[in-house]
């Protein structure tokens, strides 16, 4: 009976480990993304900066062709990656807004009040700020810029610090960073538009259905999820509403259940290795048909026990965070620092952008969160203290990914461009080193009183 528990053991970690996806492997996996992403961004810096800048800008703009008999789509490979890989990574935001909404800080209303209290000041301040310089200018359009939060820079600056910081920090900020992410989608999708195309997004449109209908029909291999969502890209990409916005939607329609609970799983699991215990002791060889049909009902059975989302997450993480990022990072970065640097930083829409990234989100994210509490629509999450989200509400301020993104969309002209970069670059490079001095002089002084708080 002894043999038999200990022989089980192994399967309950397994099944602990695959259905419930630990919170400390996510946030290790975006702050060490996020030292790539200083690495591309630096590297993009200088190279746009040295002698073979010409080649850094050109690069970019050289175009890249796909094409089947009549039809050819033809982008540059800033558009490729920005249009095309980018949706990669708005697929990633998406599954984890819905893994959020599902099963984590966001599965019920009360808590996700705090966090979407806080996306949602963390948003608005910053918008007021930048308009406030720029407001009556062509250069308002970029509102939506100092409004982003970018999660693996976020979290690469907590874990800076260690383990020191307490585990409800970091999923406060992992809460409130998905929350931004979606306002940041919803922002793109209803401001950040070219002129649309009717039939592209009926086009669109239909696909959409079909990958909600094949959701309802317990459709669960991923490969069809991936065919119609290459078909929903392609139709937005004409349709006059940004491309990425596919990745979100086909998110959405991942499905979420599993089909073996985990002590269905686990019974299950038990039998089968009792199975394969036995037929070792009768057959050594591993070619043998038994032990062959016994291991393809376990695999089975692991995918029965796992949900399409969370699988899709775990393949499509690391590839975003360690390739489509970084490539981001470097064809997007890259600024000119020409003569007229100290111009450059004091035009309205570089202060715009580095005020509202450093001050109005960390202001915006505490006086939304403090009112929502005062007025009984959130609570303050177990194990936090006002005097240590203040820290975390101006890391909050590190927009870049984001930010770099919805420049992109927000202005054609290569000089309000390099602005925006500018202002962005300052204002993340600004909000994480004051964010992170202040939470690590917080954490040192009353490291005692924190610890007593977890427990």
């Amino acid at each position: 009976m002894q043999e038999r528990e200990e022989g089980t053991m192994p399967v309950a970690r397994a099944v602990r480990s695959a259905l419930l996806r630990p919170f400390v492997e996510f946030a290790r996996l975006e702050a060490s993304g996020g030292i790539l992403l200083i690495v591309a961004a630096a590297a993009a810096i200088v190279w746009a900066n040295s002698s073979a800048a010409e080649s850094y800008f050109h690069l970019w703009e050289s175009h890249a062709r796909i094409s089947f008999r009549e039809w050819a789509l033809d982008l540059s490979l800033h558009e490729w990656i920005n249009d095309g890989l980018m949706a990669l990574f708005f697929l990633v935001v998406g599954l984890e807004i819905k893994r959020e909404i599902v099963l984590g800080e966001l599965s019920s209303p009360k808590r996700a009040a705090f966090p979407f209290a806080a996306a949602i000041g963390g948003m608005a301040v910053p918008a007021v700020i930048f308009l406030a310089f720029t407001s009556g200018t062509p250069y308002a359009r970029g509102w939506g810029i100092p409004t982003a939060t970018d999660i693996a820079f976020s979290l690469g600056a907590l874990a800076l610090l260690g383990s020191r910081v307490p585990v409800s920090l970091k999923i406060f900020l992992t809460a409130f960073a998905i929350v931004d992410d979606l306002g940041a989608v919803l922002v793109i999708a209803l401001f950040y538009n070219t002129g649309i195309s009717l039939s592209a997004l009926a086009l669109a449109g239909l696909f959409f259905m079909l990958l909600i209908l094949a959701n309802l029909a317990g459709e669960r291999r991923l490969t069809v999820y991936s065919l119609l969502g290459v078909g929903l890209w392609l139709s937005l990409l004409h349709s006059g509403v940004h491309a990425t916005i596919a990745g979100v939607l086909l998110a959405f329609t991942i499905p979420a259940r599993v089909r073996l609970y985990p002590r269905e799983f686990v019974d299950k699991a038990r039998s089968i290795i009792e199975r394969l215990r036995r037929e070792a002791e009768r057959d050594e060889s591993p070619l043998s048909q038994d032990r062959q049909d016994a291991l393809q009902t376990l695999e089975r059975a692991c995918l029965q026990a796992q949900m399409p989302l969370q699988r899709l997450e775990h393949i499509l993480h690391p590839w975003t965070t360690y390739c489509v990022l970084p490539i981001f990072a470097l064809a997007n970065a890259g600024v000119a620092i020409e003569s007229g640097l100290g111009s450059a930083f004091s035009h309205p829409m570089t202060i715009g952008i580095t005020l509202g990234l450093l001050v109005g989100k960390s202001l915006g994210v505490l006086a939304a969160a403090y009112l929502a509490v005062r007025l009984r629509l959130a609570a303050l999450p177990r194990g936090l203290a006002w005097g240590h989200l203040f820290p975390v509400a101006v890391l909050g301020g590190i927009g870049f990914t984001m930010s770099l993104f919805i420049s992109n969309l927000a202005f054609t002209d290569a000089e309000a461009r390099n602005l925006a970069k500018a202002g962005i670059l300052l204002g993340s490079l600004a909000s994480g080193v004051i964010g992170t001095l202040l939470l690590s002089r917080k954490l040192k002084r009353d490291a005692p009183d924190l610890t007593a708080n977890e427990e």
